[in-house]
Protein backbone atom coordinates (compact mmCIF):
# COMPACT_ATOMS: atom_id res chain seq x y z
CA UNK A 1 0.00 0.00 0.00
CA UNK A 2 2.78 2.44 0.94
CA UNK A 3 4.59 1.63 -2.33
CA UNK A 4 1.40 2.34 -4.29
CA UNK A 5 0.87 5.70 -2.55
CA UNK A 6 4.49 6.69 -3.16
CA UNK A 7 4.07 5.89 -6.86
CA UNK A 8 0.95 8.09 -7.09
CA UNK A 9 2.70 11.02 -5.38
CA UNK A 10 5.73 10.75 -7.67
CA UNK A 11 3.46 10.46 -10.72
CA UNK A 12 1.45 13.59 -9.85
CA UNK A 13 4.62 15.50 -9.08
CA UNK A 14 6.03 14.69 -12.51
CA UNK A 15 2.76 15.68 -14.18
CA UNK A 16 2.37 19.02 -12.45
CA UNK A 17 5.93 20.26 -12.70
CA UNK A 18 5.63 20.05 -16.47
CA UNK A 19 8.30 17.39 -16.88
CA UNK A 20 5.89 15.06 -18.67
CA UNK A 21 4.12 16.80 -21.56
CA UNK A 22 1.86 13.83 -22.33
CA UNK A 23 0.83 13.46 -18.68
CA UNK A 24 0.15 17.19 -18.37
CA UNK A 25 -1.91 17.13 -21.55
CA UNK A 26 -3.88 14.17 -20.25
CA UNK A 27 -4.74 16.06 -17.07
CA UNK A 28 -5.70 19.22 -19.00
CA UNK A 29 -7.96 17.16 -21.25
CA UNK A 30 -9.69 15.99 -18.08
CA UNK A 31 -10.12 19.61 -16.97
CA UNK A 32 -11.41 20.53 -20.43
CA UNK A 33 -13.88 17.64 -20.32
CA UNK A 34 -15.20 18.94 -16.99
CA UNK A 35 -15.59 22.43 -18.46
CA UNK A 36 -17.42 21.11 -21.51
CA UNK A 37 -19.94 19.40 -19.23
CA UNK A 38 -20.99 22.83 -17.95
CA UNK A 39 -23.94 23.79 -20.13
CA UNK A 40 -25.19 26.54 -17.82
CA UNK A 41 -23.69 28.23 -14.78
CA UNK A 42 -24.54 30.92 -12.25
CA UNK A 43 -21.82 32.50 -10.15
CA UNK A 44 -20.43 35.61 -8.58
CA UNK A 45 -17.37 36.96 -10.37
CA UNK A 46 -14.65 39.17 -8.93
CA UNK A 47 -12.90 41.21 -11.61
CA UNK A 48 -9.72 43.14 -10.85
CA UNK A 49 -7.28 45.13 -12.97
CA UNK A 50 -3.79 46.54 -12.52
CA UNK A 51 -1.35 48.53 -14.52
CA UNK A 52 2.05 46.80 -14.70
CA UNK A 53 3.88 47.65 -11.48
CA UNK A 54 0.74 48.44 -9.46
CA UNK A 55 0.73 47.07 -5.93
CA UNK A 56 -3.06 47.24 -5.56
CA UNK A 57 -5.81 46.84 -8.17
CA UNK A 58 -6.87 49.97 -10.02
CA UNK A 59 -10.40 48.63 -9.72
CA UNK A 60 -12.07 45.62 -8.13
CA UNK A 61 -15.74 44.75 -8.68
CA UNK A 62 -18.11 41.88 -7.94
CA UNK A 63 -20.83 40.92 -10.40
CA UNK A 64 -23.38 38.13 -10.78
CA UNK A 65 -23.33 36.14 -14.02
CA UNK A 66 -25.68 33.71 -15.73
CA UNK A 67 -23.76 31.80 -18.42
CA UNK A 68 -25.07 29.53 -21.17
CA UNK A 69 -23.13 27.28 -23.51
CA UNK A 70 -24.06 28.30 -27.06
CA UNK A 71 -22.35 26.11 -29.71
CA UNK A 72 -24.40 27.76 -32.47
CA UNK A 73 -22.50 31.00 -31.86
CA UNK A 74 -19.24 30.57 -33.76
CA UNK A 75 -17.79 33.89 -32.55
CA UNK A 76 -17.88 33.24 -28.79
CA UNK A 77 -19.62 29.96 -28.13
CA UNK A 78 -21.53 31.20 -25.10
CA UNK A 79 -24.27 33.60 -24.05
CA UNK A 80 -24.58 35.43 -20.76
CA UNK A 81 -26.37 37.96 -18.61
CA UNK A 82 -24.10 40.05 -16.38
CA UNK A 83 -25.48 41.91 -13.35
CA UNK A 84 -23.68 44.95 -11.93
CA UNK A 85 -24.04 43.75 -8.34
CA UNK A 86 -23.38 40.42 -6.71
CA UNK A 87 -27.02 40.14 -5.56
CA UNK A 88 -28.47 40.13 -9.11
CA UNK A 89 -30.50 43.30 -8.66
CA UNK A 90 -29.62 45.22 -11.83
CA UNK A 91 -28.51 43.85 -15.20
CA UNK A 92 -25.43 45.49 -16.73
CA UNK A 93 -25.05 43.70 -20.07
CA UNK A 94 -26.06 40.56 -21.90
CA UNK A 95 -25.16 38.69 -25.09
CA UNK A 96 -27.35 36.06 -26.78
CA UNK A 97 -25.14 35.08 -29.73
CA UNK A 98 -26.60 37.71 -32.05
CA UNK A 99 -26.52 41.01 -30.17
CA UNK A 100 -24.96 42.50 -27.06
CA UNK A 101 -26.93 44.90 -24.89
CA UNK A 102 -25.34 47.49 -22.61
CA UNK A 103 -27.69 49.06 -20.06
CA UNK A 104 -27.59 52.68 -18.85
CA UNK A 105 -30.10 52.63 -16.04
CA UNK A 106 -29.49 56.22 -14.95
CA UNK A 107 -30.68 57.33 -18.41
CA UNK A 108 -33.33 54.60 -18.84
CA UNK A 109 -31.58 53.46 -21.98
CA UNK A 110 -29.95 50.47 -23.61
CA UNK A 111 -27.37 50.24 -26.41
CA UNK A 112 -27.77 47.39 -28.90
CA UNK A 113 -24.65 46.14 -30.68
CA UNK A 114 -25.16 43.64 -33.50
CA UNK A 115 -21.49 43.99 -34.55
CA UNK A 116 -22.29 45.27 -38.04
CA UNK A 117 -20.77 48.72 -37.37
CA UNK A 118 -17.36 47.63 -36.11
CA UNK A 119 -14.77 45.04 -36.96
CA UNK A 120 -14.73 41.80 -34.99
CA UNK A 121 -13.36 40.48 -32.76
CA UNK A 122 -11.99 43.35 -30.70
CA UNK A 123 -13.72 43.49 -27.31
CA UNK A 124 -16.60 41.42 -28.63
CA UNK A 125 -18.10 40.62 -25.25
CA UNK A 126 -15.35 41.68 -22.87
CA UNK A 127 -12.34 39.87 -21.47
CA UNK A 128 -13.23 37.39 -18.73
CA UNK A 129 -16.96 37.18 -19.42
CA UNK A 130 -18.43 34.62 -19.62
CA UNK A 131 -15.89 33.08 -17.25
CA UNK A 132 -16.16 29.32 -17.88
CA UNK A 133 -16.20 29.81 -21.63
CA UNK A 134 -13.12 32.03 -21.18
CA UNK A 135 -11.24 29.43 -19.12
CA UNK A 136 -12.31 26.59 -21.42
CA UNK A 137 -10.92 28.29 -24.50
CA UNK A 138 -7.57 28.99 -22.82
CA UNK A 139 -7.22 25.30 -21.89
CA UNK A 140 -8.28 24.23 -25.38
CA UNK A 141 -5.75 26.63 -26.88
CA UNK A 142 -2.92 25.12 -24.80
CA UNK A 143 -3.85 21.66 -26.05
CA UNK A 144 -4.35 22.46 -29.74
CA UNK A 145 -2.51 25.62 -30.84
CA UNK A 146 0.35 25.69 -33.30
CA UNK A 147 1.49 29.07 -31.97
CA UNK A 148 4.84 29.52 -30.27
CA UNK A 149 4.02 29.00 -26.59
CA UNK A 150 5.69 28.04 -23.32
CA UNK A 151 3.66 26.06 -20.80
CA UNK A 152 4.38 25.11 -17.21
CA UNK A 153 2.24 23.54 -14.50
CA UNK A 154 3.04 23.45 -10.80
CA UNK A 155 1.54 21.65 -7.84
CA UNK A 156 0.59 24.32 -5.28
CA UNK A 157 -1.04 22.20 -2.61
CA UNK A 158 -4.80 22.47 -3.06
CA UNK A 159 -4.48 23.63 -6.64
CA UNK A 160 -2.44 23.41 -9.81
CA UNK A 161 -1.09 26.54 -11.45
CA UNK A 162 -1.03 26.46 -15.25
CA UNK A 163 1.25 29.14 -16.75
CA UNK A 164 1.01 30.01 -20.44
CA UNK A 165 3.32 32.42 -22.28
CA UNK A 166 2.40 33.18 -25.90
CA UNK A 167 5.42 34.30 -27.91
CA UNK A 168 3.71 35.53 -31.09
CA UNK A 169 4.36 38.82 -32.86
CA UNK A 170 0.84 40.02 -31.92
CA UNK A 171 -1.16 39.82 -28.73
CA UNK A 172 -3.54 36.89 -28.31
CA UNK A 173 -6.80 37.56 -26.47
CA UNK A 174 -9.69 35.24 -25.65
CA UNK A 175 -13.09 36.68 -26.54
CA UNK A 176 -14.64 33.28 -26.44
CA UNK A 177 -12.20 31.59 -28.80
CA UNK A 178 -8.64 32.95 -29.21
CA UNK A 179 -8.07 35.96 -31.46
CA UNK A 180 -4.78 37.30 -32.77
CA UNK A 181 -5.26 41.04 -32.48
CA UNK A 182 -4.04 43.50 -35.12
CA UNK A 183 -0.95 45.44 -34.13
CA UNK A 184 -1.88 48.76 -32.50
CA UNK A 185 -0.67 52.04 -34.03
CA UNK A 186 1.69 52.45 -31.08
CA UNK A 187 4.24 50.01 -29.66
CA UNK A 188 3.25 47.31 -27.22
CA UNK A 189 5.19 44.22 -26.25
CA UNK A 190 3.13 41.46 -27.93
CA UNK A 191 3.92 38.81 -25.29
CA UNK A 192 0.67 37.45 -23.81
CA UNK A 193 0.78 35.71 -20.42
CA UNK A 194 -2.03 33.70 -18.81
CA UNK A 195 -2.21 31.91 -15.47
CA UNK A 196 -5.01 29.45 -14.72
CA UNK A 197 -5.57 28.26 -11.15
CA UNK A 198 -7.19 24.81 -11.13
CA UNK A 199 -8.72 23.53 -7.92
CA UNK A 200 -7.88 19.89 -7.19
CA UNK A 201 -11.19 19.19 -5.46
CA UNK A 202 -13.23 19.50 -8.67
CA UNK A 203 -10.57 19.86 -11.39
CA UNK A 204 -12.06 23.18 -12.51
CA UNK A 205 -10.32 26.55 -12.99
CA UNK A 206 -11.46 29.02 -10.36
CA UNK A 207 -9.17 31.94 -11.26
CA UNK A 208 -7.65 33.25 -14.50
CA UNK A 209 -5.02 35.97 -14.66
CA UNK A 210 -4.17 37.74 -17.92
CA UNK A 211 -1.04 39.86 -18.22
CA UNK A 212 -0.21 42.13 -21.14
CA UNK A 213 2.35 44.90 -21.45
CA UNK A 214 -0.37 47.53 -21.04
CA UNK A 215 -2.49 46.05 -18.25
CA UNK A 216 -3.22 43.03 -16.05
CA UNK A 217 -6.64 41.53 -15.28
CA UNK A 218 -7.73 38.76 -12.96
CA UNK A 219 -11.07 36.94 -12.70
CA UNK A 220 -12.19 34.70 -9.83
CA UNK A 221 -15.50 32.86 -9.78
CA UNK A 222 -17.25 32.34 -6.45
CA UNK A 223 -20.16 30.12 -5.42
CA UNK A 224 -20.83 28.52 -8.79
CA UNK A 225 -23.89 26.40 -9.53
CA UNK A 226 -23.92 24.30 -12.68
CA UNK A 227 -26.59 23.07 -15.11
CA UNK A 228 -29.52 24.48 -13.13
CA UNK A 229 -30.68 26.99 -15.77
CA UNK A 230 -32.64 26.21 -18.91
CA UNK A 231 -30.19 25.09 -21.59
CA UNK A 232 -32.14 26.92 -24.30
CA UNK A 233 -30.25 30.10 -23.40
CA UNK A 234 -31.49 33.67 -23.53
CA UNK A 235 -33.00 36.24 -25.87
CA UNK A 236 -31.39 39.60 -25.24
CA UNK A 237 -34.50 41.64 -26.00
CA UNK A 238 -36.34 39.96 -23.11
CA UNK A 239 -34.16 41.96 -20.70
CA UNK A 240 -35.15 45.41 -22.01
CA UNK A 241 -37.66 47.24 -19.77
CA UNK A 242 -40.66 48.62 -21.66
CA UNK A 243 -39.87 52.25 -20.80
CA UNK A 244 -36.20 52.15 -21.90
CA UNK A 245 -34.95 53.98 -24.98
CA UNK A 246 -33.20 51.59 -27.38
CA UNK A 247 -30.26 52.80 -29.48
CA UNK A 248 -28.00 51.05 -31.96
CA UNK A 249 -24.24 51.04 -31.49
CA UNK A 250 -22.45 53.41 -33.88
CA UNK A 251 -25.62 55.09 -35.17
CA UNK A 252 -25.95 58.87 -35.01
CA UNK A 253 -28.83 60.24 -32.97
CA UNK A 254 -30.20 63.71 -32.44
CA UNK A 255 -28.96 64.56 -28.98
CA UNK A 256 -28.26 67.73 -27.12
CA UNK A 257 -25.54 69.68 -28.95
CA UNK A 258 -21.97 69.17 -27.88
CA UNK A 259 -20.72 71.84 -25.53
CA UNK A 260 -17.95 73.82 -27.20
CA UNK A 261 -16.20 76.03 -24.69
CA UNK A 262 -13.48 77.22 -27.07
CA UNK A 263 -13.07 80.95 -26.58
CA UNK A 264 -14.31 80.84 -23.00
CA UNK A 265 -12.26 81.32 -19.86
CA UNK A 266 -11.27 77.94 -18.44
CA UNK A 267 -13.12 77.16 -15.19
CA UNK A 268 -10.80 76.95 -12.21
CA UNK A 269 -10.11 73.64 -10.52
CA UNK A 270 -8.08 72.21 -7.65
CA UNK A 271 -6.77 68.66 -8.02
CA UNK A 272 -4.23 66.37 -6.36
CA UNK A 273 -0.95 65.46 -8.07
CA UNK A 274 1.10 62.28 -7.71
CA UNK A 275 3.05 63.84 -4.82
CA UNK A 276 -0.25 64.30 -2.91
CA UNK A 277 -0.01 68.07 -3.35
CA UNK A 278 -2.96 70.31 -4.22
CA UNK A 279 -2.64 72.09 -7.56
CA UNK A 280 -5.05 74.78 -8.79
CA UNK A 281 -5.35 76.18 -12.28
CA UNK A 282 -5.21 79.67 -10.79
CA UNK A 283 -1.81 78.87 -9.25
CA UNK A 284 -0.18 78.35 -12.67
CA UNK A 285 1.60 81.40 -14.04
CA UNK A 286 2.98 80.33 -17.43
CA UNK A 287 1.97 82.12 -20.61
CA UNK A 288 0.48 78.95 -22.15
CA UNK A 289 -0.97 75.76 -20.67
CA UNK A 290 -1.41 72.42 -22.44
CA UNK A 291 -3.89 70.32 -20.46
CA UNK A 292 -4.52 66.73 -21.50
CA UNK A 293 -7.47 64.69 -20.27
CA UNK A 294 -6.18 61.13 -20.17
CA UNK A 295 -6.90 57.64 -18.84
CA UNK A 296 -4.61 54.94 -17.53
CA UNK A 297 -5.03 52.04 -19.93
CA UNK A 298 -5.69 54.25 -22.97
CA UNK A 299 -3.22 53.38 -25.74
CA UNK A 300 -3.22 56.71 -27.62
CA UNK A 301 -2.81 58.51 -24.28
CA UNK A 302 0.30 56.47 -23.51
CA UNK A 303 1.58 57.16 -27.01
CA UNK A 304 1.32 60.92 -26.35
CA UNK A 305 3.60 60.84 -23.29
CA UNK A 306 6.97 61.14 -25.10
CA UNK A 307 5.64 64.15 -27.01
CA UNK A 308 4.38 65.85 -23.82
CA UNK A 309 7.68 65.12 -22.08
CA UNK A 310 9.50 66.77 -24.98
CA UNK A 311 7.21 69.81 -24.78
CA UNK A 312 8.08 70.19 -21.11
CA UNK A 313 11.79 70.13 -21.94
CA UNK A 314 11.57 72.39 -25.02
CA UNK A 315 9.84 75.39 -23.44
CA UNK A 316 10.71 77.26 -20.26
CA UNK A 317 8.48 77.15 -17.18
CA UNK A 318 7.61 80.79 -17.84
CA UNK A 319 6.43 79.96 -21.35
CA UNK A 320 4.56 76.68 -20.87
CA UNK A 321 2.95 74.41 -18.30
CA UNK A 322 2.19 70.85 -19.39
CA UNK A 323 -0.23 68.78 -17.31
CA UNK A 324 -2.46 65.73 -17.64
CA UNK A 325 -5.66 64.94 -15.75
CA UNK A 326 -6.51 61.24 -15.32
CA UNK A 327 -10.32 60.86 -15.61
CA UNK A 328 -10.84 57.09 -15.56
CA UNK A 329 -11.00 57.13 -11.77
CA UNK A 330 -7.85 55.14 -11.11
CA UNK A 331 -6.58 55.12 -7.53
CA UNK A 332 -3.67 57.35 -6.54
CA UNK A 333 -1.15 54.46 -6.21
CA UNK A 334 -1.96 53.56 -9.82
CA UNK A 335 -1.35 57.15 -10.91
CA UNK A 336 1.96 57.24 -9.06
CA UNK A 337 3.12 53.93 -10.52
CA UNK A 338 2.03 54.96 -14.02
CA UNK A 339 3.85 58.30 -13.81
CA UNK A 340 7.04 56.59 -12.64
CA UNK A 341 6.88 53.74 -15.14
CA UNK A 342 6.16 56.05 -18.07
CA UNK A 343 8.81 58.59 -16.90
CA UNK A 344 6.29 61.44 -16.94
CA UNK A 345 8.07 64.73 -16.26
CA UNK A 346 5.00 67.00 -16.20
CA UNK A 347 2.12 67.46 -13.74
CA UNK A 348 -0.05 64.34 -13.49
CA UNK A 349 -3.31 64.93 -11.63
CA UNK A 350 -6.24 62.85 -10.37
CA UNK A 351 -9.45 64.06 -11.98
CA UNK A 352 -13.03 63.93 -10.69
CA UNK A 353 -16.60 64.01 -11.98
CA UNK A 354 -16.82 67.77 -11.64
CA UNK A 355 -13.95 68.52 -14.02
CA UNK A 356 -15.21 65.89 -16.51
CA UNK A 357 -18.67 67.45 -16.53
CA UNK A 358 -17.35 71.02 -16.71
CA UNK A 359 -14.81 70.56 -19.48
CA UNK A 360 -16.05 67.48 -21.37
CA UNK A 361 -19.80 67.46 -20.72
CA UNK A 362 -19.41 64.05 -19.06
CA UNK A 363 -17.51 62.46 -21.96
CA UNK A 364 -14.71 60.20 -20.72
CA UNK A 365 -13.37 59.41 -24.18
CA UNK A 366 -9.68 60.27 -24.17
CA UNK A 367 -7.34 61.89 -24.95
CA UNK A 368 -8.52 65.51 -25.15
CA UNK A 369 -6.03 68.39 -25.33
CA UNK A 370 -7.00 71.88 -24.15
CA UNK A 371 -4.66 74.76 -24.99
CA UNK A 372 -5.04 77.85 -22.79
CA UNK A 373 -3.52 81.31 -23.25
CA UNK A 374 -2.09 83.52 -20.49
CA UNK A 375 -5.58 84.79 -19.61
CA UNK A 376 -6.68 81.16 -19.33
CA UNK A 377 -8.97 81.43 -22.31
CA UNK A 378 -9.42 78.09 -24.09
CA UNK A 379 -7.93 78.69 -27.55
CA UNK A 380 -7.89 75.16 -28.97
CA UNK A 381 -9.48 71.78 -28.17
CA UNK A 382 -8.01 68.75 -29.93
CA UNK A 383 -9.56 65.29 -29.59
CA UNK A 384 -7.48 62.14 -30.03
CA UNK A 385 -3.78 61.64 -30.64
CA UNK A 386 -2.18 60.87 -33.98
CA UNK A 387 1.54 60.16 -33.97
CA UNK A 388 2.08 62.14 -37.17
CA UNK A 389 -0.20 65.16 -36.85
CA UNK A 390 -1.39 65.94 -33.32
CA UNK A 391 1.98 66.98 -31.93
CA UNK A 392 2.49 69.40 -34.83
CA UNK A 393 -0.96 70.95 -34.22
CA UNK A 394 -0.25 71.48 -30.54
CA UNK A 395 3.25 72.86 -31.08
CA UNK A 396 1.99 75.28 -33.74
CA UNK A 397 -0.77 76.52 -31.40
CA UNK A 398 1.76 77.07 -28.58
CA UNK A 399 4.12 79.02 -30.82
CA UNK A 400 1.30 81.21 -32.14
CA UNK A 401 0.17 82.07 -28.62
CA UNK A 402 3.71 82.84 -27.43
CA UNK A 403 4.28 85.02 -30.48
CA UNK A 404 1.04 86.94 -29.91
CA UNK A 405 1.93 87.41 -26.26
Amino acid sequence: MRTKLLFIVLFLSAVMTGNGTEDRSEYLRKVLDNLEKIKTATYRLQSEAWEPGDTIPGYSVYTFVEEYDNPADTAVGASYADYSDAEKKQISSCYDGDVRLSFYHDKHGVMVDDFTRRNLPFRLVGVGTPYFNYAKNIIKYVLTTQDSISVDMKDCGDEYLLSLVINEDVQVEFFGRPYHLPKPPFYQDPTSIYEVHIRKSDNLPYKVRREMSHNITEYTYIEGQFNTLSAKGITASDYIPADYEVREYGKKYDTKPEVNITGQKAPDWTLTDTKDLQVSLSDLSSKVIVMEFTGIGCGPCAASIPFLNKLKETYSAEQLTVLAVEIWNRKMPSLQNYANRQHINYLFLAGNDEIVNTYLNGDRGVPFFFILDENRVIKRIIKGYNLEHTGKEITQAIDELLKSN
